[in-house]
């Protein structure tokens, strides 16, 4: 599918992932199995035919999806993280952009986690990895932060912690009805943040009494 993808006009690449947010709202709503493409048709406000001169099937429009959220969440993460000194302060900064793009592609996210696994082995591995590359990411900025004062049982956990707080939002943040994305990011950074500084002076402590 990556072939295909390159070969496309920006137009028609938007009319491709106009029909996969479409897709995506019914995931969440009705399921992914549940969905047929004749309600992707309609959501989508498009003759099947026209889903699919673009996804041969449910599975490709599901792996457009995940691909394409994981792809917004590594594009230039890197670089970005580069441009930041203290590790402190990239740990803060990978919240703020985590909690962001998870509320700007909510539906996404959600299918991204709750239906991916339903992917092909060949697709799902794609994803896979995707998720690996960005975990890993993540828990080198820990790592960093920490100062080699942690396991790696330590920081595996406090990584899922990470993760499992900023993911866990979509359960019940309502961007139309609640506070705003950047004051829910703020609590959470806080949160987080505050908790990981008190992990850390108790890792150094443990560290510098085994050493004696």
């Amino acid at each position: 599918m990556e072939k295909y993808l390159k070969q496309l006009t920006q137009k028609e690449l938007g009319k491709m992932t106009n029909i996969a947010k479409a897709a995506a709202k019914l995931f969440n709503e009705k399921g992914y199995l549940e969905t047929s493409m004749d309600d992707i048709s309609v959501a989508a406000k498009l003759s099947k035919g026209g889903i699919y001169h673009y996804y041969s099937s449910k599975n490709e429009i599901l792996y457009f999806i995940s691909t394409n959220f994981m792809g917004l969440l590594l594009k230039d993460l890197e670089q970005e993280l580069e441009q930041i000194q203290d590790p402190f302060e990239k740990i803060q900064f990978i919240i703020s952009r985590h909690i962001g793009f998870y509320i700007k592609h909510i539906s996404e996210a959600k299918t991204t986690i709750h239906e991916g696994h339903l992917l092909p082995p060949a697709y799902f591995k794609i994803i896979a990895e995707q998720e690996k590359q960005y975990h890993q990411i993540v828990s080198h900025v820990l790592s960093d932060f920490f100062g080699g004062h942690i396991s790696k049982d330590q920081l595996k956990v406090v990584t899922f912690i990470l993760f499992g707080t900023c993911n866990g939002i979509y359960f019940w943040y309502d961007p139309k009805r609640s506070m705003t994305p950047e004051e829910l990011s703020g609590i959470i950074r806080d949160i987080l943040c505050k908790g990981l500084l008190g992990f850390e002076v108790k890792t150094k402590t443990k560290m510098s009494g085994q050493e004696h």
